[in-house]
């Protein structure tokens, strides 16, 4: 395949064919998982919603049709994506995307963050070093060496937005905790007004005493 390939061509009808069946991919295996965007990862994504998001990635078909490079890295890492999506999307259907969401973060604060970010560092390195490998072996030919690059492309982006999600989490972890320190510092009842080292006392219903004879 030539760098560009002319409109309406065979070439770019394969390649308009190929981004459009791993876009709907992605596309289909988000709305199973989460129709309502709550568990979406990425944040340009959940912005731009089912509205916006769909007629966008149909010009990103029509565009990178033309560029069988890009056009093969963004069909392999939405295909991976779709299928590491397919993964957890019945268990988040079955949940409830919010039940789910709370499940979720249950789990990762109740687990170790060093194990966590070495799970998911092996987990990236591993996919990545796949991708890798493929580059190495391409010997630069056009459709292995783009394989390769999606591949490596989808690591780094299971990496950066699961890191991302994290660091949320915990920023919001900890907003909460200071939300709930100022409460319960207001909830706390004022000790007395003293002076010189004496209570004051505080007015309060006067008792009359018997007077003894």
């Amino acid at each position: 395949m030539e760098e560009f390939v002319p409109f309406a061509s065979r070439s770019y009808g394969l390649m308009f064919l190929l981004l459009f069946f791993s876009r709907g991919m992605d596309f289909l295996s988000t709305w199973v998982a989460t129709p309502n965007m709550v568990l979406e990862g990425n944040p340009i994504a959940k912005k731009l919603g089912w509205k916006w998001g769909i007629p966008l990635n149909c010009g990103l078909c029509f565009g990178f049709a033309f560029w069988p490079l890009p056009a093969i890295v963004i069909s392999t890492t939405s295909v991976l994506v779709a299928s590491r999506n397919f993964q957890s999307a019945w268990l988040m259907r079955s949940l409830g995307e919010q039940l789910y969401r709370d499940w979720y973060v249950e789990r990762v604060q109740e687990t170790s963050i060093t194990l966590y970010l070495f799970c998911l560092f092996a987990q990236t390195a591993l996919t990545g070093g796949v991708g890798a490998a493929v580059i190495c072996f391409s010997e630069w030919r056009l459709v292995p060496l783009a394989i390769g690059l999606g591949i490596v492309a989808y690591a780094i982006a299971v990496a950066f937005y699961t890191l991302l999600g994290i660091w949320r989490l915990r920023r919001s972890a900890i907003l909460c905790a200071r939300l709930a320190e100022r409460s319960l510092a207001l909830e706390r009842p004022q000790p007395a007004p003293r002076n010189n080292g004496k209570a004051i006392a505080i007015d309060g219903p006067t008792v009359i005493q018997p007077q003894g004879k």
